[in-house]
């Protein structure tokens, strides 16, 4: 069974800037700690990424894996799904972008994982700190 996290923050910075950074998915090892190497395996008549393969490292170790992106709600809603990986099964997301009032951005991220072995608590809740790490690395690279 995958396991959920979710993790909603404000972002000082306008939606289509976030959205700029979010789908420039080739400048994630610049910004994203745990994000080693992307390579865009395909995109689509718009020329926007929908095969994205990451080495990343994930558990004391590295991890390679490829996920499949849905832009059908773009500039609201980028959606994602695994097409395969090395140590998970599932990786299930997306992130959910709403202007503010004052100009900014509300970033909602949901994340299902489930991983190929299964892993005790501590270890689930330490990896998913990590990944939800990556909107707080959004935030600062959207505010910069």
């Amino acid at each position: 069974m995958a396991e959920t996290a979710s993790q909603t923050t404000t972002i000082a910075a306008a939606p289509e800037r976030v959205w700029a950074i979010a789908v420039d998915f080739e400048r994630y090892p610049e910004w994203a700690n745990d994000v080693k190497d992307v390579i865009v395996r395909g995109r689509d008549d718009e020329g926007r990424p929908v095969e994205v393969e990451y080495r990343a490292s994930a558990l004391g170790r590295s991890t390679h894996y490829t996920l499949s992106y849905d832009y059908s709600q773009a500039p609201t809603v980028l959606a994602w799904s695994i097409l395969r990986g090395d140590i998970m099964r599932t990786i299930d997301g997306a992130y959910h972008f709403s202007p503010t009032a004052d100009g900014g951005t509300e970033v909602r991220y949901d994340l299902a994982i489930e991983l190929v072995v299964p892993l005790p608590g501590f270890v689930k809740r330490r990896a998913e700190v990590r990944i939800l790490n990556t909107v707080r690395e959004l935030k600062t690279r959207a505010e910069a």
